[in-house]
């Protein structure tokens, strides 16, 4: 009798547990469900936010390659004296400004792209010193020297432009 029982217990219990077991398994996907539509909910409306901040970061990143770009950079910093190594230093200090002034636009953008763009900026001051190591003896030779050296290359700021646009791209 008392093994009846206990099986008659069983019996009853059984669909008790199964119907709690199916219970819990259809809670918790709902829940991880609804978990995952309120990520997604406030990743898409971070996304609106934080995009036109994003742009504008890339933007003025874009603006700073264009003026550290030897060319312009030269056109628009004149000399203020005939010596070349205080040009010399007037042109590296302009482009160390400009890039201070721009070094929170670091934090919208991805590793990479800010990597490319220290590059840039390294390689663009690298070919100023480059051209100051010649024989020239004053600032407009050296002016001169630093726009024929970066006539036949590409320069690091259109190459640093180029990925910066390619990453804007990949946003969309």
């Amino acid at each position: 009798m008392k093994g009846e029982q206990i099986l008659q217990m069983f019996g009853f219990l059984l669909p008790a547990v199964v119907t709690g077991v199916v219970a819990f398994y259809f809670f918790k996907l709902h829940t991880k469900n609804e978990d995952g539509r309120r990520r997604f909910l406030l990743h898409k409306d971070t996304q609106k936010n934080t995009l036109p901040i994003r742009l504008q970061a890339y933007e003025r990143m874009a603006l700073f390659l264009e003026r550290i770009a030897i060319p312009s950079l030269v056109v628009r910093v004149a000399p203020k004296s005939p010596d070349k190594n205080e040009y010399e230093s007037l042109l590296i200090k302009s482009i160390e400004t400009e890039f201070d002034h721009n070094l929170s636009q670091q934090i919208y953008m991805t590793d990479e792209c800010w990597n490319v763009i220290k590059a840039a900026k390294s390689a663009t001051i690298q070919m100023i010193r480059k051209a100051a190591m010649s024989e020239t003896d004053s600032a407009d030779k050296l002016r001169e020297d630093v726009l024929t050296e970066t006539m036949d290359k590409t320069s690091p700021s259109t190459t640093a432009l180029s990925y910066v646009k390619k990453e804007i791209g990949d946003l969309w």
